[in-house]
């Protein structure tokens, strides 16, 4: 089921992505805008779209959300991997954006999906305006200094810190980095639909947290080749991470313990939660 309707999510947010970009003007940026934006599990909109159904809303009606969710890691990923952050050559299998053209056009690339991503937000299709005001304003709180960019900041100081991180500040960094995004998309249909957020909210808690563990894991003992990525960077620059703090078998378990914690917050749901469970133990499973 979960396999299933994760295909499903992945080919209706690309086609989606390709309307909105290929309604801009033609040229850069929109050429790499297309570029960046193809590919990818799309967890991100799956968990928007999974969480509106919850909520009894269709696909259509959230379908903004998921792609603005899209848009906006999509520009998380070619700015981390600028010269000036991570510096990688390689993303999703292909040379990195700024491999691909320029800095300058990886950055107006960036730049140009984070405000696509609001712009979508402000679709109609996704009912009252005052339920968009509050999607915008989620997505502004998740990606911006409160968030994932205080996150990354986070992540750039500690390379030159003078001691490693420890496992709370490790947490706290990842909960800005990789959890307020997810947390942004899970809590996205009940947003939309003026629902209690609070099941959902303590599900992408967990499943963020989760998500990150299973990263760190596959930069040890992964394959870059099904990654599509570098892998081992973290050990190279003598990071600390949640292996080299808890041991591989130990990251291993408390990922197991928060795809857990992950499935018993979607309790309220019943069955009807069934595939977002499945994505709880797919976060700690995958291979890339």
């Amino acid at each position: 089921m979960f396999a299933a309707r994760l295909a499903e999510v992945q080919d209706a947010v690309q086609a989606a992505l390709d309307a909105a970009i290929g309604a801009l003007p033609p040229g850069q940026p929109a050429e790499a805008m297309a570029y960046a934006a193809q590919g990818g599990k799309r967890l991100r909109a799956f968990l928007v779209l999974e969480g509106a159904r919850l909520h009894g809303l269709p696909d259509d009606r959230a379908m903004p959300a998921a792609a603005a969710v899209e848009a906006l890691h999509a520009y998380s990923l070619v700015h981390d991997d600028l010269p000036c952050m991570d510096d990688d050559d390689l993303r999703r299998g292909l040379p990195t954006v700024h491999r691909r053209w320029d800095e300058a056009t990886a950055v107006l690339a960036g730049d140009a999906l984070q405000t696509l991503a609001f712009e979508l937000c402000c679709d109609p299709a996704l009912g009252p305006a005052e339920r968009r005001v509050d999607l915008a304003a989620a997505l502004a709180r998740a990606s911006g200094a409160a968030g994932m960019v205080r996150g990354q900041a986070l992540d750039i100081a500690a390379e030159t810190a003078a001691r490693p991180l420890t496992l709370d500040e490790i947490v706290e960094l990842q909960a800005g980095k990789t959890g307020a995004l997810i947390g942004f998309a899970a809590e996205a249909g009940a947003i939309l639909a003026g629902a209690d957020r609070g099941p959902l909210a303590r599900y992408a808690r967990a499943l963020g947290l989760a998500f990150q563990i299973a990263d760190d894991i596959l930069d040890v003992a992964g394959d870059a080749g099904k990654a599509g990525k570098r892998l081992g960077k973290d050990a190279e620059a003598g990071k600390a991470t949640f292996v080299s703090l808890l041991g591989l078998e130990g990251a291993r378990a408390r990922a197991a313990a928060l795809a857990d914690e992950a499935c018993d917050a979607l309790g309220p749901y019943g069955d009807a939660a069934a595939c977002l469970r499945q994505a709880a133990r797919f976060v700690i499973s995958r291979e890339a």
